[in-house]
């Protein structure tokens, strides 16, 4: 079982590598480059142009590989849909930004909108058709707690909040793709061991664990096109796609609750902008040089790589912490 995740993980891999040098000219002849914000770090100025939406080589990848290994069961086909279904409202998003010159991109009507439906597909389909039920499973002891009808508000709460969060903090080379690594890492590990931990429901673990499997590949190739300096940029396309992607594992999972904890940079980087938001306000002071907090710790001048890689230990930092609250 875990050699068939592992063979999955490499499959990926080699198609992003493969799929890398093919898009990334293309996206540079497309003119799809990169705007920069002009109240960003001044750092950040000489990425302008850097070629967008590369987040189309970890779905691409992601897609082939389950093709090949996947039996394509209705787990998978639900969340391999969350990453493709947010993927191309991030697409939409982007191809606005550096087509039509729109810095905001889609309107925020329109992108909350299409998350909405996108979660309400996730969570419907979880629980009427897969069988997972309203529960929540409490860390630790297992317990059940059954929210009937309120699951869906906590559920979409999470899954809209997770895609987000992800997008937040996708704002430094290899930054949101080495976090998300760490927490697919994180899930299939959870898949593998889902036979020996009662508490979780992921029924049809194995096909969850190639799915998460392939995203780790994905993530892994990426980043060699990602890391400082980036060649290419993610993108909503590949941000909002990764944060579907967990969010879809956590409410397959029946990890609803471990989540913020597998996913505390992310947890983090959110709520540095609400604070930020909020303290500037009521008060007129802004508590962080800049939010989210990685751009905090740029101002204070830190070099982006040890911003980067500061970030990468904390979210290994957090899957480890949330793995032991499940398998305890």
């Amino acid at each position: 079982m875990m050699k068939i995740a592992l063979m999955c993980m490499f499959t990926a891999w080699i198609l992003g590598i493969v799929l890398g040098p093919v898009l990334i000219p293309l996206l540079r002849v497309l003119k799809f480059g990169q705007l920069v914000r002009s109240d960003g770090p001044k750092g950040h100025f000489k990425k302008a142009g850097t070629p967008t939406m590369g987040g189309l080589i970890f779905i691409l990848s992601m897609v082939g590989t389950l093709l090949i290994w996947s039996n394509l069961s209705l787990e998978v086909l639900l969340s391999a849909g969350m990453v493709i279904g947010f993927g191309l409202l991030g697409l939409m998003d982007d191809l606005i930004k550096v087509v039509m010159k729109r810095p905001l991109g889609l309107k925020a009507r329109a992108k909350i909108l299409g998350q909405l439906l996108l979660a309400l597909l996730l969570i419907y389909t979880a629980v009427n058709v897969l069988g997972r039920g309203t529960e929540l499973i409490l860390p630790l002891t297992g317990e059940k707690w059954d929210l009937g009808i309120w699951y869906y508000v906590l559920a979409l709460i999470l899954v809209i909040g997770t895609t987000n969060a992800v997008n937040l903090t996708d704002g430094l080379d290899g930054l949101a793709a080495g976090c998300t690594f760490f927490v697919y890492l994180g899930y299939l590990i959870i898949c593998l061991l889902a036979e020996r931990t009662p508490p979780i429901l992921a029924l049809d673990f194995m096909d969850l664990a190639l799915f998460a499997g392939a995203l780790c590949g994905g993530c892994l190739a990426f980043l060699v096109f990602n890391r400082y300096p980036a060649k290419v940029f993610m993108g909503d396309t590949g941000s909002l796609a990764l944060g579907g992607g967990i969010a879809a594992l956590a409410v397959l999972t029946k990890t609803e609750l471990v989540l913020p904890v597998l996913g505390g940079v992310f947890v983090i980087e959110t709520l540095s902008v609400m604070l930020q938001v909020l303290s500037f306000r009521l008060t007129g002071r802004r508590i962080f040089r800049m939010s989210p907090l990685h751009h905090h710790f740029e101002l204070l001048g830190w070099r982006e790589t040890k911003v980067v890689h500061v970030f990468w230990t904390a979210a290994a930092l957090f899957v480890l912490a949330g793995l032991i609250l499940v398998t305890v």
